[in-house]
């Protein structure tokens, strides 16, 4: 069994997407990959049959919400490679940014106060049931901890838990 070296710095990338963690197997109900799938439709259609494109996939979006329980806008701007294994009750504002190869799980918010609205840096895991509010900032590599209210920014690398949240940790910041 191997060591974990706290200082070493995680093989996924926080810029460069690994479309891979979207794919869906042939075959599998996988809600939460054909929701995303809805969502990159409706986004990267082009060409003549662009606005017929768009319908459906607002159609397919639709679908995919009800059966997902999750309010993802489908202009979101969500980075490659979103991983939601559990989208139940899932909600982002249509405003928010969301980094490449993030993990998030059910029932998190990533939502607007009166102030602002969130940013999320790349390869950004956010646990069950947490709540990013306001205009903070969440560095790349960052990790949220299950129930975490966040209403300051956090680093990259940093491990946020708690209500409200409270870093715990930079593991591996330069």
């Amino acid at each position: 069994m191997a060591i974990l070296d706290p200082e070493a710095r995680p093989a996924i990338s926080a810029s460069d997407p690994d479309w891979s963690r979207e794919r869906k197997a042939a075959g599998a109900w996988d809600p939460s990959r054909a929701l995303l799938a809805s969502i990159r439709r409706y986004q990267n259609a082009r060409g003549i049959l662009a606005p017929f494109a768009r319908k459906l996939a607002v159609l397919r979006h639709r679908f995919w919400s009800a059966v997902t329980g999750a309010d993802i806008p489908i202009n979101s701007r969500i980075g490659g490679c979103l991983l939601i294994p559990h989208p139940n009750g899932i909600v982002f504002h249509p405003g928010a940014e969301i980094g490449c190869n993030c993990l998030i799980f059910q029932q998190v918010t990533v939502g607007a106060n009166d102030r602002g609205i969130p940013t999320i840096g790349g390869h950004v895991d956010i646990g069950a049931g947490a709540k990013i509010i306001g205009p903070v900032t969440i560095g790349d590599h960052a990790r949220i901890g299950a129930n975490a209210v966040v209403l300051k920014d956090v680093p990259a690398y940093g491990v946020v838990v708690g209500n409200p949240g409270r870093l715990l940790s930079q593991n591996g910041a330069s």
